[in-house]
């Protein structure tokens, strides 16, 4: 298929790379010209100057940017996608925004005979690399089959949440929820610690039991040593739980535990810890003890 791919950043680039090592017909669209230019010299695929040359002639195109002003300067900008992009192209974004943001560009893309999904991910940088990512889908169960072809080339689910604006929220119970680990992580493993236990041989241990998870055996160990160098730096944890706090506010919901956590995390930014990996939480705890 012709696809677009706009926004060449940790995930984008690999995620990109995937589509291409499938044998689709890529062009990629980034900020950084440079950047572009580097993927094309790494993977096959040509650049554009512009979202909108990137998304003239494509099926589908693909998004993954910043935030929800990012994604309307790349949508509705006077050089946004869908400003030459053909009637029936399929735009898929998979940022992590607001549902508010993926509900406007449905809308604006109705308008002009486009189709719209959003499609949040999880599963970090390794996972973007990796090509083992899970996608949580709001839309319509046609399109998600017209982009299955594509999407399988960095995923290993793809799950239809609902109607636009779903898979936002599902994405933000996600983060809500990785939050809430590292929250209960931090105090084990300091516990841990004080206790004189062998941390390698705890997460052993746990990892085969209810107290199991993703955090506990990738950052347990880590998180032990102070160790804090990946993928999903905590400005951008910070800026997902915004989101979620904000969304739940229009709800008239109570997200305590996140509340606590985000100020946790701006905190450590405040330290100028703000690049550090999401497991970094547990130095606020040393605060506390």
């Amino acid at each position: 298929m012709k696809v677009s791919f706009i926004g060449l950043g940790t995930m984008g680039y690999p995620m990109a790379g995937h589509v291409s090592k499938a044998g689709h017909d890529v062009i990629v669209y980034n900020r950084s010209i440079q950047k572009a230019q580097t993927w094309c010299k790494e993977f096959s695929g040509s650049s554009a100057s512009t979202p909108a040359l990137a998304a003239q002639n494509a099926e589908i195109v693909l998004t993954c940017v910043g935030n929800d002003d990012d994604l309307r300067a790349v949508y509705l900008g006077a050089d946004g996608a869908f400003q030459n992009a053909q009637k029936g192209t399929l735009f898929i974004d998979h940022t992590t925004a607001s549902a508010e943001v993926a509900k406007e560009l449905h809308q604006a893309a109705q308008e002009r005979g486009f189709f719209f999904m959003d499609a949040p991910v999880s599963g970090g940088q390794a996972g973007a690399e990796n090509g083992v990512l899970t996608v949580m889908i709001g839309g319509e169960q046609s399109d998600l089959d017209t982009a299955q072809s594509v999407l399988g080339c960095y995923s290993k689910a793809t799950t239809l949440m609902g109607p636009v604006g779903n898979g936002q929220l599902a994405k933000m119970v996600n983060q809500i929820l990785i939050g809430g680990v590292l929250s209960g992580l931090s105090e084990g493993i300091r516990f841990a610690q004080k206790a004189n236990l062998d941390i390698a041989t705890l997460v052993d241990t746990l990892k085969h039991g209810a107290a199991g998870s993703w955090q506990l055996e990738n950052r347990g160990e880590t998180m032990a040593k102070n160790e804090f160098d990946f993928g999903f730096a905590i400005e951008w944890m910070h800026k997902d739980l915004g989101l979620c706090l904000s969304q739940a506010d229009k709800m008239g919901f109570s997200l305590p535990l996140t509340q606590a956590i985000d100020q946790d995390y701006q905190d450590l930014i405040k330290e100028g810890r703000g690049r550090q990996d999401t497991s970094v939480l547990v130095k606020a705890y040393d605060k506390k003890a």
